[in-house]
This record gives C-alpha cells, structure tokens and sequence, in this order.
C-alpha cells in the first residue's frame, strides 16, 4: 500500500514543486557554498528546516513558511540590485527558480529528511499484465516508463541481437562473445534465448574477474604503498582473490559487506574471510612517517590519524556513499555527520593497521594452528598448578625419552677450544663457560667474527652453530640490533692449513645446511651460497636461542695438526650481528640431524639434576620446555601461512612499527589538530539515521576486533538504509554507464539526486528479499527492456532530456581499459584465463631495489606470457602507471575510483 507521506516526497505528479526534485538541487547549487554547516555568512544555515526559518544576524527571517512575499530569501534573490542580490557569484536565480522557491514556502516550506537517509519504502511497480502493450519485460520498466511518460518522453526501439549481445558479454564478463557465439544467438529464435545467455555469462567464472574489478576501483585497491616510498606489497592480491572468489559464489551482500570489514572475528575459521580485511588496507601507507620515524614523536600520531583516516573514509564511501571524511576538521558543511561522528569511527579503528597478516588457506589447517597456540598458551599455568593429575606417567615418560635423545644427541658434539677469536669492528668477544662468546661493546652495522681453532687426531664431518640468548642483548637475542634481537648471518666461510703453513690455506666446501628456523625467504643454505646480499635470518624468533649445522663435502681428516678458520660474516647492514655464538664440531656419520634447540641454563640445571631428586619446580620447568618444543615441532609441520595485505593488529613488528595489543585513545581533534585535543572519542556509528541508532553492540571495548565487527554488523543491517541503497546504485551505475544517482559515493546534499527514486528503492529491497544476492540483481537489470534498449539518438527526446538522465535510449559506452586489453588477447588466441594467485608483472623491473623500484612499462616484451593473463590479475602500482591502461582511462589506484573518467577519443 503507497502511503501518502511517500507519494507527497517522490510523486512528481502530485506537487507542483517538489523540494527533492526542484528545491535542494537549487539550495546546493547556489547557496550551500556560504550557508552550510560551518559558519554560515549572515547566520543562515540552509541545510535544515530550522536553520531556514531562524533568525539571522539582521534579525529578518530568510523563509517565512507560508508567507514568501515576506521572506528576505525571496527579496534577496530577486533584488534588482547587483550589490545585495543572492547569489554573489554567478548567474542569478532565473524567473522560473525563483518561481518554484516562492511557491515552496508558499507551500509550508515542507523539508522533509533527506531522501538517502529515509527508511527504504515498497513502492510498487505497475501490474505487467496491465503493461505487455508497453514491451515491458520486468517492473523495472514499469518505473522507467512512467517517468518516461511524465515527461514526455518516450523510449527507444530495441538493440539488435549483434548489438545486445556483445553489450552484455563486456558487461558481465568484461569478454566479447566468439564468432560462433555470436552466430549460435543469432540464429536461435527461442523466446527465452537472451535469458539462457544471461544465465550462462552469470555463471561463468569471468564474471568474477570482471566485476571484481569494478569493486577495486571503488576501494582504491593497488600493490604498492604510494608515498615516498612506493614499495611493493608483495602479498596484497589475496584480496583481489577474494573478491573474485565471493561475486562468482554469490556472497549475500550481508556477508560480503561484514567479511571486509571483520571477517577475521566473524569467521575465525574461515580463511577467505581473513583474506576480506584486505579492503582495510587497500589504500596507500606512510612508510616513512609510520616505521621510519619514532614511535614517541607527534608526527608519528597524526601519520596515524591519517591512515586511520583512509580506511573509514573506505569503509563509509564504499558502503555508504556518504562523505564523513568532510568532519575531520569540522562539523560537515552540508550533511548532518558532526565531527564527533567521524571520530567515533575512527576509534573503531583504534588499533587497526596496514601490514602482512598470517593465515592458513586450509581451514583444518587453522583448526590445528589454533590448538597448538591455545596449548601453548596455557603452559605458563602449570608452574603453579603442576599435580599428579598435569604431570601424568605418559607426559614423564615421553619428557625421560626427549632427555635421552638430547644426551645422545649432544653426546656427538665437540665444542670447539679456539686459539682466537676475533672481530674485525670494535666488537668485544669474550668467552663464557659454556664455550660461547659473548659480543658487547661497539654495535657495527657489519662485522665478521673469526675463530681460529687448531684441532689434531680426527676425521671431522659437520659442523653446527649456535646462536645463544643471554640477557645483556637487546630482547634477549640471539641478535645484537639495538630494537630487537634479530640477526642476519651473510655468509660462514670454513677455511684449512697445516699449522705453521698459512700460505697453504684451502677452502672448506660446507653444504646440506640445516637450521631450526628459517625466516621467510631468508634460508639457512644462503649462509654457503658465496653470496654476500643474502642472508640467514631469524627476525621473528627474538628471544630464543637458535642452531644450525652444516656438513663438510669431504671429511676434514685432521690425523695431522690443521688450523682451521671459521669466519661469521654479518654484511646485510642495520647491525644485524649476531649477540652469542657457540661453535661445535663431530665425527658422527651423515647426514647430521639437528638436536634439540639449546637449552636455557634452567633446563640445563633440570636435567643436571639426578631424577630422584628434582624438585617440583625442575619438573614444572622440565615440562613446560618439552611440551612447547613439542607443539614447536608440530607447528613447524604445518604448511606454510600465507600472508595478505589487511588491516589488522596481527603482525611481525618491523622495527618501530609494532602492532597495538589494544584500541589506541582517540581524541576528538579541535580542527582535526593533534595539538588541540579534546573528549576522548568512543566508538559509534552515523548518528543520524533516526531509524538505525549509531550505537554499536560492543562487549569488550579492548578486543579490537569486536568493535570493527560491531560496526559490520551495524552496517550491513536491513534497517540501514543509506547501505542497501548504495549496492543497488553502483550494480546499476555500472550496467548502464550512469547511476540512478550520478554520484555513487556521495549520496549527500552535494552529490546528485536520484533520476528514479522509486526505483532505486524497489531494487535495494528486492536485493533484500533475494537474500542478498548480486547475481539475481543483475538478472533482473539486464534482462529488462531499460538494458535491451538501443542507443539510437531521437532529436525530440533529446530537446527534453539532453543527458539521458530518465533513460529513453540506452547510453552509449567506450570499451574500458582491462576490457581493450582482454578483448586483444583473446581475439588473437593468446589468453591465459588461469584464475588467481600472485599478481603477474607487465613491465620491467629493476632488481635488487626494495623502495620504488625502477619500472619499465615501454620495453616489456608483449609476447610474454604475463601479457596474456586477464588484466584484473596484473600488478597495479600506485605512482607509477601503466600508461597504456591510463591512456585509456583506467582508475588512479591512488583515489577512491565510484566512476572513471571519460576522456579518449576515437
């Protein structure tokens, strides 16, 4: 049933004057520019009903309701006199303007809510079966067509079937149709054979590929930080999967709007829900103001407001298409978001940060992870809760049989008795009763120990490095960099002589290196690679102690005296020395095995300890060491993580670049200026959706992750309106080349009112009810008559409705950039339609450079095999574009893209 509140505020047939269609377009047009929100020239604030009708400074009335003869709006803008004449600038008012301004406050000067943010309402389309004489093939005809006819307008005839179908290949695949594609339509006269094409092309997976990309331009989505510094992000694309994944599944839109925004806290188990937090991340990144400098310094905090400021500006254009962004230094001009809103929402963000998080692509795999961690976990507890009931005959027996493989494994060791030892920096070894050497003074950015070592009477076959923790370096070690304890060992060289025969000084060949622990794409065999830029690195593992061994090629037979040198060789700079190394060597057979991690000197004592008369503190120790290195051992078995490019506070710390471990304090900002803090802001959604309060349903204020899935929640809800309007718009934004409102992401008062308001409601609720789904959406846009319309010009239309604006023909389209790109490929038979994975590279690249690599789009060569992927999967810089792509008017990754540019020419 249409109430009359609806057809008051949309009918354009009931009112003469309609304040959406006549009233706000002029009030933004020509007065908002002075008499918005932020300090109003003469006290007249006209983005509301009360600041109308208010007194101004003069202490006239600028809208009388009732009563225009006596309002100052209508003696101001029709002033004959230039000087006071509204508005200052620009063309004044014309007689038909100032005609419908009259009439309004004549009218009541009714205001009602803005139309985005009212309740979305059930405006029913005509009866089809009282329309089949129109050609009408879906109620969104039905609305169509009577603005058409309320205007004057009428539509066009329908495309060819040559014309049609290449229209809806490149629409929902971004693919045109093959020759016998092409043929087999035209010549199938079946009444349903455009329906059964619609359903093929929704099914295929290009369909994914191609609308992903839509979704990337509006979430600026690129691989590289932008900035200064624009270093590639190696790991971003698991996002772009995502997004490709979720639209050829048919994500309800529910779904994938609370993925991207919290996915990691609302499905813990599920990995592409992890790899959705890629949109928080999807902007650029301060390198240098957010790792390079301090964390202490000012403008550390305003680099994260900044980036803070990114990623809810995202968040709310994406799902919203609402401007809250403007509030960041004051109240919005325009719109009703205070600037306490905008901060409120930068809390929910309090300890969200861009950076590389873990997660296993396997679910079973994430179930196993997540108990071995919550195992480790709890071992701490068993010092003070240890009993017979922890402390089983199974768990001692296993603990009896782990002390018998560390003496039997140590047992082929030889710590080496060096006659030297030295460093070639300032660096101060000195020996320790365990063997080991312990670096201190001078901290070089590289340094190389040598140790020379005579040994006498053996056939040595391995050797093994340790490198140990001890309290006196920074996090404990095994490194020597100052914020951390991390090392990076470039290279061990192994070297041999008679003694007392130097000059006859032969390499030692070392090879089947091995090591507890392996950074990412810093291994252990890099140490005897002869190649000084790679390195053996153990960042991640601050705090423990760590070993490697390495095998001789030949056993060094030492019947005679040799002297041995074994050179540690630190060149990877940033003072990543090693902190306390201990060398051993062995006669025992290969291949050697690793023994068990080195022991802290508590479990030493624990096993020095005869049996029978440890105390329960030795067994608690005992036992807690055993059973982390058993979940160890079953962690490292695990497949690898991959790694994605989110927000989160889930990630390795980089030098000053640590994650929070809770919400940081957010203050509302006097002028956004961090020097002018004020209240301390809590997080909350849009306060001004009167039927969808802006409190958020938030437990734990100190889980991060339970306000950004509070604020999914809030945000994907069928009572927000202003989120299921904004879906429906872009789906038809993009089918038709201009949405039912103009400006995708702004559907406030400076952004475009809708051409068919209705209409746009009619779609967001049957979105709705179809459960959310996109692909039903689609079906229902292009199989309508609206889409099937030919795009032939008509002069009489064309005097009503130059622009197209209500759709009597279908709007004329140029090819986009990825779609000139794929059509090339594949009419030519190169196309590679592999899905996924790491993004391929369409240029050349410089190596060895880390921060803005050197990019050579000119030279690349077209016939490699990179060039034949799908253009979705290329790798997208951010400051350095391709030019081809841009040349063609493909979106600046650097901007939030709701439309492209059109600007090339035949």
């Amino acid at each position: 049933m249409l109430t009359a509140a609806w057809l008051v505020l949309f009918s354009p047939t009931l009112l003469a004057v309609d304040f959406d269609r006549d009233i706000q377009p002029l009030l933004t047009a020509k007065c908002l520019q002075c008499h918005g929100q932020s300090e109003p020239e003469a006290g007249l604030r006209m983005t509301s009903r009360e600041g109308a009708v208010a007194a101004l400074e003069s202490g006239k009335q600028a809208v009388v309701p009732g009563k225009s003869a006596e309002s100052e709006l209508i003696r101001r803008v029709s002033s004959p006199d230039a000087a006071e004449r509204m508005p200052p600038k620009g063309e004044p008012l014309s007689a038909a303007q100032i005609a419908s301004l009259r009439e309004w406050i004549d009218g009541g000067a009714v205001w009602p809510e803005h139309w985005a943010y009212r309740p979305l309402v059930a405006f029913p389309p005509l009866p089809l079966e009282e329309s089949r004489g129109e050609g009408l093939a879906t109620p969104i005809d039905s609305f169509v067509l009577s603005e058409l006819k309320s205007r004057g307008l009428t539509p066009a005839i329908a495309a060819d079937k040559r014309t049609l179908l290449r229209r809806v290949y490149f629409d929902l695949t971004g693919l045109p149709p093959t020759p016998e594609e092409m043929a087999a339509f035209q010549s199938d006269e079946l009444p349903d054979a455009y329906e059964k094409i619609v359903d093929r092309l929704l099914a295929s997976p290009r369909h994914g590929e191609r609308w992903a990309r839509h979704w990337m331009d509006v979430v600026h989505y690129a691989e590289t930080h932008g900035h200064d510094q624009d270093r590639p992000r190696e790991n971003a694309w698991p996002y772009r999967d995502y997004l490709i994944r979720s639209l050829n599944r048919d994500v309800p839109y529910a779904t994938f709007v609370q993925q991207q925004i919290a996915g990691d806290v609302l499905w813990p188990e599920d990995p592409q829900a992890i790899a959705a937090t890629g949109l928080l991340a999807t902007g650029p990144w301060d390198e240098s103001s957010l790792q390079s400098i301090r964390e202490d310094t000012i403008d550390r905090q305003i680099a994260r407001y900044i980036d803070r400021d990114d990623i809810l500006t995202t968040v709310v254009s994406t799902f919203l298409s609402t401007t809250v962004h403007c509030a960041r230094c004051h109240d919005h001009k325009f719109d009703p978001i205070q600037q306490k809103d905008y901060y409120n929402l930068q809390a929910v963000f309090a300890a969200t940060d861009k950076a590389e998080r873990a997660y296993d692509t396997d679910p079973q795999t994430t179930a196993r992870r997540r108990e071995l961690l919550k195992l480790k976990e709890s071992l701490p507890g068993l010092r003070e809760k240890l009993d017979a009931s922890l402390l089983t005959p199974e768990l001692q027996a296993e603990i009896a049989g782990w002390e018998a493989s560390v003496a039997a494994a140590k047992s082929v060791w030889q710590v080496l008795e060096a006659a030297e030892v030295k460093s070639d920096s300032q660096t101060t070894l000195t020996k320790q009763p365990d063997g080991s050497y312990l670096a201190s003074g001078a901290m070089p950015e590289t340094d190389t120990y040598t140790f020379i070592v005579p040994v006498k009477g053996k056939s040595l076959t391995g050797l093994k490095l340790e490198v140990l923790t001890d309290p006196s370096l920074p996090k404990q070690g095994p490194g020597r960099q100052p914020t951390n304890g991390n090392l990076h060992l470039s290279e061990l060289v192994a070297s041999a002589a008679p003694k007392g025969e130097p000059s006859k000084k032969t390499p030692v060949v070392l090879q089947n290196a091995k090591a507890d622990f392996d950074q990412a794409g810093w291994t252990i065999a890099m140490a005897i690679d002869g190649n000084p830029d790679t390195a053996w690195g153990v960042d991640p593992q601050e705090g423990k102690p760590h070993q490697a061994v390495f095998e001789f090629k030949a056993p060094l037979n030492a019947t005679g005296e040799i002297v041995l040198a074994i050179e540690l060789k630190q060149l990877h700079g940033r003072q990543h020395t090693i902190g306390r190394p201990r060398l051993s060597f062995t006669i025992a057979a290969l291949p050697l095995p690793l023994d068990t991690a080195a022991l802290p000197p508590a479990i030493a004592a624990a096993l020095a300890s005869p049996r029978g008369e440890r105390t329960d503190i030795h067994k608690a120790d005992l036992a807690i060491f055993y059973l982390v290195q058993k979940y160890d051992r079953a962690l490292a078995v695990l497949p690898p993580p991959q790694l994605v490019y989110a927000g989160t506070n889930q990630f390795k710390p980089d030098g000053s670049f640590k994650p929070a471990d809770k919400p940081r304090t957010i203050h509302l900002l006097k002028r956004g200026d961090i020097n002018q803090p004020l209240e301390e802001a809590q997080p909350a959604a849009l306060a001004f959706l009167q039927q969808h309060p802006a409190k958020l349903d938030i437990e734990d204020l100190q889980q991060e992750g339970q306000r950004r899935a509070a604020l999914a929640r809030w945000t994907s809800d069928e009572k927000n309106a202003l989120a299921w309007r904004s879906i429906a718009n872009r789906v038809w934004h993009y089918h038709f080349g201009r949405g039912i409102v103009d400006t995708p992401s702004d559907f406030g008062k400076m952004g475009s009112p809708p051409t068919h308001p209705q209409l746009l409601d009619w779609l967001a609720l049957e979105l709705q009810t179809s459960g959310g789904s996109l692909k039903t959406l689609h079906r229902r846009i292009v199989t309508s008559s609206t889409y099937r319309q030919s795009s032939a010009h008509d002069g009489k239309n064309a005097e009503i409705d130059e622009g197209n604006k209500y759709l009597w023909r279908m709007h004329r389209s140029r090819l986009e950039a990825e779609q000139v790109h794929d059509a090339l490929v594949q009419i030519a038979g190169s196309a590679d339609l592999a899905m996924g994975g790491k993004s391929v590279r369409q240029f050349i690249q410089t190596p060895g450079i880390h921060v803005t690599p050197n990019v050579d789009y000119q030279n690349f060569n077209p016939d490699d095999p990179a060039n034949y992927r799908r253009s979705v999967y290329r790798f997208v810089f951010r400051t350095l574009p391709d030019p081809f792509m841009e040349s063609l008017d493909c979106a600046d990754a650097s901007q939030l893209t709701p439309a492209r540019t059109v600007s090339v020419t035949a």
